[in-house]
């Protein structure tokens, strides 16, 4: 059974508890996994134009793939026509021509796709991914991910974890060898929404026992003492290094500097495994939602209305001064998911405003109400832009926006979902 702390601490004038507003999420939810179908490829699935087409020369993208079969999978426990029969596409890729069968792991996308060495390395925030959507799937009883998950979660374990640092490694060369010299906060966070996962649909708790561990390290010791701005780029020393990509500043993974997207996005995180350890152990360390709070605060300070326009900016340096302006989606959808997360759990009734301020810029800027999706990026002045992100090729962010809301804070987001409409 899922907490219920949630649904106690909202107040009756939320619009959390709205029918409407509740419709209203469901609704584009519905829309945007609509506008997704058509990502589907011979192998796997491919990025979108802003029409809603593959982009022309469209090749599979392993992260993609997995990100779309964690969200059809869990559309197809809701009951949305086509859902199921897309994750089974999904996994059936995973487990086939996107997987590396001779060396184990996944690959970018398909190897004869990929020109450099560094496409071809084993990225952890990959793996993640791939882990994320085998546990979806599993939930979702879909043919062979059972056998997808348990084989991912162990490779993730054996290779990526790192037990005496408590993180997850970050890439390797295809045969395992060369690990690169770099700890990097994005796939580390990401790696803590596939621990939870994992820990449920498998119950093995171990699993969130290294969630935790690796917030502990990341946002507990070393953002906190940087006043809850995540610092993203790390050695295998633990040397922070804050010059890393300054000549790439608009790079879609490791941009240079600091983003506040991430740190907003580190706050729910927090809550869902606290959430998650008070219903399984009983208890939970007090100081994550003190660093919950940390983090939120952080995040939009630095990020929110820096232009004197609305919306969370990409990038900030290390005196948290704007370096790209421009505003991506998933900022907005990671900034409206904590805000609802805050205030399930608190109450506060500022988080309420912020959760109406975040989702009104949404949805008077970034939904796309003509072709369908969201727009990926503004621009400072709350224009489309292409400048980090091309096309509409993510599903997953906006999708998960629309459906956190409704949750409680735990289990994991397939459980919770299954749960939902039970």
């Amino acid at each position: 059974m899922a907490e219920m702390l949630s649904s106690l601490m909202v107040p009756v004038s939320s619009w959390l508890r709205s029918s409407v507003h509740r419709r209203w999420l469901d609704h584009q939810g519905l829309r945007l996994l609509g506008f997704s179908q058509s990502a589907r490829m011979q192998t796997g699935f491919g990025p979108l134009d802003n029409e809603g087409h593959l982009i022309e020369d469209a090749k599979p993208d392993t992260t993609l793939t997995a990100r779309m079969t964690h969200s059809y999978a869990i559309a197809g426990m809701r009951g949305i026509p086509g859902s199921l029969s897309l994750a089974d596409h999904g996994v059936a890729a995973l487990r086939g021509d996107l997987r590396d069968a001779e060396h184990g792991g996944w690959w970018a996308g398909r190897p004869a796709d990929l020109s450099s060495a560094e496409e071809r390395r084993k990225q952890n925030y990959l793996h993640a991914f791939v882990v994320l959507a085998a546990s979806s799937a599993t939930v979702a009883h879909i043919p062979g991910a059972h056998e997808l998950l348990n084989e991912a979660a162990a490779l993730w374990e054996s290779r990526f974890w790192s037990e005496e640092e408590g993180v997850f490694r970050e890439s390797f060369s295809p045969d395992w060898s060369g690990e690169e010299n770099y700890r990097g906060a994005n796939s580390n966070m990401h790696s803590v929404e596939a621990c939870m996962a994992v820990a449920d649909v498998l119950d093995a708790p171990i699993w969130r026992t290294r969630a935790l561990r690796v917030i502990e390290r990341f946002i507990h010791q070393l953002a906190r003492e940087n006043d809850y701005a995540v610092r993203e780029h790390f050695d295998r020393d633990w040397n922070y290094l804050g010059d890393y990509n300054r000549d790439k500043p608009t790079d879609d993974l490791r941009p240079f500097g600091l983003t506040p997207g991430h740190f907003v996005e580190w706050s729910h995180l927090l809550l869902k495994l606290e959430a998650a350890l008070l219903r399984h152990e009983g208890s939970a360390p007090s100081w994550l939602l003190t660093d919950s709070i940390g983090l939120f605060n952080a995040g939009m300070k630095a990020g929110w209305n820096r232009d004197g326009t609305e919306g969370l900016l990409y990038t900030v340096d290390n005196a948290l001064e704007p370096v790209v302006h421009n505003k991506p989606h998933w900022c907005q959808a990671e900034a409206l998911t904590a805000a609802a997360a805050l205030l399930k759990r608190t109450g506060h009734t500022d988080y309420e405003k912020w959760y109406r301020r975040i989702w009104d810029f949404i949805a008077l800027n970034m939904i796309d109400r003509r072709e369908g999706g969201w727009l990926q990026e503004l621009d400072a002045a709350n224009r489309p832009s292409e400048v980090v992100y091309a096309g509409k090729a993510d599903l997953y962010h906006a999708w998960q926006s629309t459906l956190n809301p409704l949750l409680p804070l735990s289990p994991s987001f397939a459980i919770a979902v299954r749960e939902l409409d039970s």
